[in-house]
């Protein structure tokens, strides 16, 4: 989530439109592994040279790339979803108001590998989307505490379905939320229950150039 105030919006929306430009790029991509390339490199660049970049201003000209985990294809996933009871949670992003979601869904998919399935939300409000926060065992170690992003619709982070419907998971491409970087923004971490008894060794690390 972003903080505004003085922030240029034309700039903001520049950033997101980069952004779902690029997962709408690695959509349509058949190798798992390069269109992973291609997020690491896109997004490092962005990160450096954007204006909406989250790294610190006084930190980018030593910054060199997001530093991840190397691609692990055990932890790509398809799962299917079962409806849930929704619960709606709202959240105090600070400047940037109130983010309200809803649970809609559960995988199905998970359990057997990582030992549990996660929740499923829809971001309440116009336009929506799915959003799927995480925790796992590597939070606080090689990543970040407050654990990571697999989906956010809003952002266009959402890598689809599969040729049978199913939702992709790829946890390589999980990533830390903006204030994992930058304490002046404020973002909405992973509830309790979408805690997973493995680690995640896959994805976006705690990035020790920048914090």
């Amino acid at each position: 989530m972003t903080v505004f105030g003085s922030l240029r919006m034309g700039e903001l929306a520049d950033w997101r439109r980069q952004i779902n430009d690029l997962y709408a790029r690695i959509r349509l991509m058949d190798d798992p592994v390069a269109a992973w390339k291609l997020w690491h490199e896109t997004r490092s660049r962005l990160f450096k040279h954007h204006a909406m970049s989250p790294v610190p201003v006084e930190k980018r000209s030593e910054f060199k790339e997001i530093n991840v985990f190397s691609y692990d294809p055990a932890f790509r996933y398809s799962v299917t979803l079962r409806p849930v009871v929704p619960i709606t949670t709202a959240v105090d992003l600070g400047p940037d108001g109130v983010m309200t979601y809803k649970s809609v869904a559960k995988t199905c998919g998970l359990e057997e590998s990582l030992g549990s399935e996660l929740t499923v939300f829809w971001i309440l409000g116009y336009g929506g989307g799915l959003f799927i926060p995480f925790q796992d065992q590597s939070n606080g170690d090689t990543s970040f505490g407050g654990g990571r992003y697999i989906i956010d619709a809003i952002k266009g982070a959402d890598l689809g379905l599969d040729p049978d419907s199913r939702l992709i998971l790829d946890f390589n491409f999980s990533y830390n939320p903006s204030c994992a970087m930058n304490a002046a923004y404020v973002c909405p971490l992973s509830p309790p229950e979408n805690k997973i008894y493995e680690a995640i060794s896959a994805g976006e690390k705690r990035d020790r150039q920048v914090t």
